[in-house]
């Protein structure tokens, strides 16, 4: 594992020639200060909301790392003061799927920071943010000697077809997506990581019901206390050293958690699934873009009787999708 996480390290430092910094404002960032890290292309739509949800969490300073977009995303970030950003035309496959780019920028400017990875359709949610900023959370895992803090990614819907209803730029996306799934969910433990995998939801019972272990994973640890020794391995999925990866209690006890709500089963879907298909910059050949490319059309309902409305986090707490372990 140590040789697979230098090969790693070795991996970023060459995949920085990739990056070319468009706005760079990186000086402003102090110590103590929470980062956020993405990778984004052609999602200037999403970004507005993005955006002003991870300001008033309590994000200081965003990294983002913008792959060729055409649709304003760049002039839109360069424009805000509290981002710095790089632009790149490589091959995001090539880039282990941008991992590589994050890694860099984690190791360069993230060490002895909190700093929270996640894509521009995740929103995190932890134990009483409704009522306690993003600080809170990293003060109580230093106060513990915690590093990592692990999520489940929650794909939300809305009651009827994806494209029944048209999201606008700026809008909270889960007005239009308030379901999701409170079980059906698979878990296994990486024998090589240590970490949890898990696979199911409506992702997984309406694109790929004849084969669900295709589905997308929804294991993530995305909150990280960063050390220029570490690297992500597989997008959030993953961490070395192995050790990051256990965020769980293996005894039967509770460690403390959080969720994604993931945003991605909305209208936008359809388009940016025909997009990722044509480039075939994703893992298994765009597999997962196949599917929904290759279903949308006929208007998939994610909604059953058994769907749950999201309400907030304790909610997610009782359903056993997070848990607030013995931070009270």
């Amino acid at each position: 594992m140590r040789l697979r996480r230098k090969r790693r390290l070795m991996r970023c430092l060459r995949k920085r020639r990739d990056l070319k910094s468009v706005s760079d404002n990186t000086a402003k960032i102090k110590r103590g200060d929470i980062l956020l890290m993405s990778v984004v292309r052609n999602e200037k739509i999403r970004l507005p909301y993005f955006l002003d949800y991870y300001r008033k969490l309590g994000i200081n300073h965003f990294l983002f790392i913008d792959n060729d977009s055409d649709d304003g995303t760049g002039d839109y970030l360069s424009d805000q003061p509290d981002v710095s950003i790089w632009h790149t035309n490589a091959s995001y496959k090539r880039a282990t799927f941008g991992t590589d780019w994050s890694n860099y920028l984690l190791r360069k400017y993230a060490h002895d920071h909190w700093v929270l990875t996640v894509d521009p359709d995740e929103f995190f949610i932890y134990p009483f943010c409704d009522t306690r900023p993003i600080r809170a959370l990293t003060d109580w895992l230093n106060g513990c000697a915690v590093r990592s803090f692990g999520t489940m990614l929650i794909d939300m819907y809305p009651q009827g077809p994806v494209d029944a209803e048209t999201y606008h730029e700026g809008q909270d996306p889960f007005q239009i997506a308030r379901w999701f799934d409170a079980g059906n969910y698979m878990i296994t433990k990486n024998p090589d990581y240590g970490n949890l995998w898990i696979q199911g939801g409506p992702r997984a019972r309406v694109f790929f019901r004849d084969n669900p272990a295709k589905a997308p994973a929804l294991n993530k640890i995305p909150l990280v206390k960063w050390d220029r020794r570490y690297v992500y391995v597989s997008s959030t999925h993953s961490l070395l050293p192995r050790g990051l990866n256990q965020v769980y209690d293996e005894w039967g006890g509770e460690k403390a958690s959080g969720a994604l709500l993931h945003a991605k089963l909305i209208n936008t879907l359809g388009d940016k699934a025909q997009e990722e298909l044509q480039r075939g910059q994703h893992y298994r050949r765009s597999g997962e873009y196949r599917a929904y490319a290759e279903q949308l059309a006929d208007k998939p309902v994610f909604w059953c009787d058994r769907s749950e409305k999201y309400i907030n986090w304790r909610q997610l707490e009782i359903l056993g999708l997070m848990s607030k372990g013995n931070w009270a």
